[in-house]
């Protein structure tokens, strides 16, 4: 069996590219072998910023015969239908065979398709997958019409044997295939030949030519520390910056470098994120001070003065940046200290936020007012929460954050600090960002919980309540991250938050306002979309008032607890009041279901059950999600016991009798039964045992101690087991029938207590 090896040899490919590039190219190659008919043993890719390489090893000598059978019309069928057949399959109508079938005599036809030869079927797969290479962008040169993200310049596609190499002969718009490739473009110019995998991987090396990134990667990182280490440095760990310089040299030389006395009193990561950005240089950090002392660059060529004349290049432009980073930092120290950072909060009047929301100054004011309804809530000082709610956002109007905004956030804590404030403010300017994802840290101190939930909620009704919610896999606002942020926020803080409290009056209303008054073009859209939305809902509404009855504008709206009720009283006349009300209402029961699916993501990556958290999402207070999580991890408990899963079952066999019942009879079972009409033991002890757990439950849920409650449902499995075993329910007996339909609506009503076992599966 040969081995393949292939070559693709170009200008630069962009370091971004060429991990991608070389799993595509590993892919479409093998997965075009595959459907072809070849099979292999193994397979490869590898990436320089020169060439995308494959190996495939074990490849077979030839794609097997094939013979295949395919059915055909009648032989009585019209002369078309068995025209379309030949056509179809290939073959002369001599070539048919007749057999009988059970609806009468049917044409056969035998396909029969020779193998080929594997040299054959890899030029067929490696030109399509030239021409039709996935990448991000790409390039045409010369005259010729095929597309390359740099130009093409050598194409190796050897099949490898035993007793030597034949060279896959192929033609792409001129570029003829070959086993002549390129070392080092400085250090190894000139061209070469190889006869297989194991020569070109040698003689690359040989060319200073690394050809594996991990093992360049991990060259780079070994070298470096070795480096800071002698000095009694450490380099600071980036994985993402590794394995960008790793794409960026082929033979890489590692230098360390000095940092100008002048810049060591910037932020380590004022230092840190300019280096990496601009210049791709790792940041060296003094382990007992924390300061960035020096730089790490890594270079692409051995030089006879061992890199001085690199060094001294890459730290004069590193000079030249990082004197702009000082200007920027000094003058923002000087614009808090002086001016405060009011001065720049003032100046985001002029920055928008979009175009249907505001200003980034109308934005803070939305912020503040919600922060300072939050902040009992949380456990903070209001007064604290509100005052950093209206500066956290105060460094996007500075010069550092313009030109590093990665930096956001981070400088707002450092001009907090420089203005005075108290800590608790630098804090939630830094942290209110987090958690920008599943792995990120997510804050704990009060004030910077209430900023950072109120950042979040006000994102998530603004776009609401402008119809920007996501659809599909598109989300340009990080609307789910979100969302899932608010989800960490709430249950890794323990914070007992009544959503629908939250939204209703205050965060909806206050993004629905908004987006009703940016300016009279978009305000005549938004309102333009809003009747459209709710056009025969506020017809609805015109009848229903007339009645003076509540309407329930969807299916979804129902009325909350310790919520202000919608006014129905006067909907005869709809006005843009009532308009913006009832939109208001939409977004909140919107938002309260996204909500819940990123819940059910969070806790299914937990380890909770699907059906578990629909049961109790469809329990009242699902809007407090600490509390629900907690209901829904004692269910999910009660469950894996034997008890627990076989109550279940009992619950939907009493569900189900009791609903047949109520559709047959008209009437609902709903009052409870009576202990004095038990005939069978088995009913009076489930009599008692429901008493029992009435007992146990209904405090139990008071004090919201959800495992108590679920033991004490669990508890009636055997009396109910007990008594579908003993007892017909269906009885001929009216009076008895009538009494254990409503004993089944006592364990109906009692288990729902608890959770809505419905939605249980199984």
């Amino acid at each position: 069996m040969p081995d393949l090896l292939i070559e693709l040899f170009s200008e630069e490919i962009p370091a971004r590219m060429q991990a991608k590039a070389a799993d595509d190219l590993k892919s479409r190659v093998t997965n075009g072998l595959v459907e072809a008919g070849l099979t292999y043993a193994g397979a490869a890719a590898y990436a320089t910023p020169r060439r995308l390489a494959l190996r495939v090893d074990g490849l077979t000598e030839r794609s097997p015969d094939v013979k295949e059978e395919r059915k055909g019309p009648r032989t009585d069928a019209p002369e078309q239908a068995i025209e379309g057949f030949l056509r179809g399959a290939g073959v002369t109508r001599d070539q048919l065979i007749e057999r009988d079938e059970k609806k009468g005599r049917v044409f056969f036809a035998v396909i029969e398709k020779p193998g080929r030869p594997a040299a054959e079927i890899v030029a067929e797969v490696l030109e399509d997958t030239i021409r039709n290479f996935p990448w991000p962008k790409s390039m045409r040169w010369g005259a010729g019409s095929l597309r390359w993200v740099r130009p093409l310049h050598r194409i190796v596609c050897l099949l490898t044997r035993e007793d030597g190499s034949e060279v896959v002969p192929m033609d792409v718009d001129g570029i003829v295939s070959g086993r002549t490739t390129e070392g080092h473009r400085f250090m190894a110019p000139g061209a070469f030949d190889v006869t297989g995998f194991d020569d070109y991987e040698a003689k690359l090396k040989r060319s200073h030519v690394v050809l594996d990134a991990t093992e360049r990667a991990e060259a780079i990182w070994q070298d470096a520390t070795n480096q800071a280490f002698a000095s009694g440095l450490e380099v600071v760990e980036d994985k993402g910056l590794l394995a960008e310089v790793a794409g960026l040299v082929e033979w890489p030389v590692v230098l360390m470098g000095q940092i100008g006395e002048d810049f060591l009193g910037l932020p380590p990561e004022v230092l840190q994120t300019s280096m990496k950005e601009h210049q791709k240089f790792f940041s060296v950090k003094n382990p007992k001070t924390g300061r960035i002392e020096r730089f790490i660059t890594v270079a692409n060529r051995e030089t006879a003065d061992h890199g001085a004349t690199i060094l001294a290049g890459n730290q004069k432009v590193l000079s030249a940046r990082l004197s702009d980073a000082k200007f920027f930092w000094e003058n923002d120290l000087r614009v808090a200290k002086s001016e405060g950072l009011t001065a720049w909060t003032d100046s985001l009047s002029n920055v928008t936020f979009h175009n249907k929301l505001g200003s980034q100054r109308d934005r803070i004011e939305r912020i503040a007012a919600l922060t300072r309804e939050l902040a009992p809530m949380v456990g903070a000082d209001a007064d604290l929460a509100e005052q950093a709610a209206r500066v956290a956002k105060a460094d996007l109007a500075s010069e550092m954050v313009y030109e590093f905004p990665e930096l956001q956030g981070l400088m707002g804590r450092y001009y907090s600090d420089a203005a005075g404030l108290p800590p608790e403010v630098g804090a939630a300017c830094q942290e209110h960002y987090s958690p920008l994802g599943p792995s990120d840290d997510v804050p704990s101190a009060p004030v910077s919980v209430a900023v950072a939930l109120a950042d979040k909620i006000d994102t998530l009704t603004g776009f609401w309540a402008t119809f920007g919610f996501p659809t599909g896999s598109a989300d340009p606002f990080a609307l789910r991250r979100a969302a899932l942020g608010i989800v960490r926020l709430i249950l890794e803080n323990d914070l007992s938050l009544g959503l629908y409290r939250v939204f209703y009056g205050g965060a909806a209303k206050r993004a629905v306002n908004a987006a009703d008054s940016t300016n009279p073009v978009t305000q005549a859209q938004f309102r333009g979309m809003i009747i459209s939305k709710y056009r025969d809902v506020l017809a609805d509404l015109a009848e229903a008032a007339s009645a003076q009855t509540e309407l329930r504008a969807t299916g979804a709206i129902r009325k909350k607890t310790e919520v202000s009720e919608f006014d129905y009283a006067d909907w005869a006349a709809v006005s843009a009041h009532n308009i913006l009300q009832l939109h208001e209402i939409e977004v909140v029961e919107d938002l309260i279901s996204f909500l819940h699916d990123r819940l059910k993501v969070y806790l299914r990556d937990q380890g909770v059950r699907h059906d578990v958290i629909d049961a109790c999402i469809s329990m009242p207070g699902n809007d407090d999600l600490a509390l629900l999580v907690k209901r829904a991890k004692a269910l999910q408990s009660v469950l894996e016991t034997e008890d627990g899963e076989n109550l279940v079952q009992g619950f939907k066999r009493a569900n189900n009798i009791l609903t047949q019942a109520e559709d047959k009879d008209g009437v609902e079972y709903s009052f409870g039964g009576d202990p004095k009409f038990a005939e069978d033991p088995t009913e009076t002890a489930l009599f008692e045992a429901l008493a029992t757990a009435e007992a146990k439950i209904t405090p139990a849920m008071t004090a919201q101690d959800f495992s108590t409650a679920m033991a004490a449902m669990a508890d009636l499995r055997g009396p109910v087991d007990a008594f579908f075993e003993a007892v017909q329910v269906n009885s001929d007996n009216a009076v008895l029938r009538r009494n254990r339909l409503n004993l089944l609506s006592s364990i109906r009503s009692t288990c729902l207590q608890v959770a809505d076992l419905t939605k249980i599966e199984g």
